[in-house]
């Protein structure tokens, strides 16, 4: 079988997708579990980092079942739903490590680790990859960096709202207020790096 594939400098795509072209910072997906879980440190380095696995073994498996099983039968209009599904049974099986390996982690992240089945950002990713016809290197590079911007992101985010927690902060910007005050400043300063690389 034989595809076109969309070919880009692997490192710079790499980098792009962390920095310049964050999935979170430039296209607000993943937004919900990232506001809710910076509220601590190291609930965000948990889910950053499962939220990065997730996305790469995904990225991974999403690309050689769209290309050698529903491409070649032609069922290319299923891959929405078979994408869900291979997101769905990686967070599960992930699931299944964390609690053996670190209970303390998986009741810390609570509701939010089966939630990142419905995390838009991985099947954002995952689209990405579709839709711009990565090759299985570039699909993979591409997931691995925006689940590290991913995880970036929400670390950054948590740093900063435990420093304004110990400081004077208007009452009315308190809370929700603050904390979109700082993503969007967060986001200018992604979005400011984009002209060096872009991903496309």
């Amino acid at each position: 079988m034989d595809f076109e594939f969309f070919t880009m400098n692997p490192i710079a795509l790499f980098f792009a997708s962390i920095f310049t072209s964050n999935i979170l910072m430039s296209n607000f997906l993943g937004m919900c579990s990232f506001i809710s879980v910076s509220k601590d440190y190291k609930s965000s380095f948990g889910l950053g980092l499962a939220v990065t696995v997730v996305m790469t073994i995904t990225a991974a498996v999403s690309w050689v079942v769209l290309y050698y099983v529903l491409v070649p039968l032609g069922l290319e209009y299923l891959s929405f739903i078979v994408f869900i599904i291979v997101i769905a049974a990686v967070v599960q099986i992930l699931e299944m490590v964390i609690d053996r390996a670190s209970p303390a982690l998986y009741l810390s992240l609570g509701i939010f680790l089966p939630l990142i089945t419905v995390n838009c950002a991985i099947l954002g990713a995952i689209l990405f990859m579709q839709i711009r016809q990565y090759g299985f290197i570039e699909s993979v590079v591409f997931a691995a960096g925006s689940g590290l911007g991913w995880w970036l992101a929400i670390m950054l985010l948590a740093a900063i709202r435990g420093r304004v927690e110990n400081n004077p902060v208007p009452a009315g910007l308190k809370g929700a207020g603050i904390t979109m005050i700082t993503i969007g400043f967060m986001a200018m300063g992604f979005i400011g790096f984009s002209g060096m690389i872009a991903v496309q």
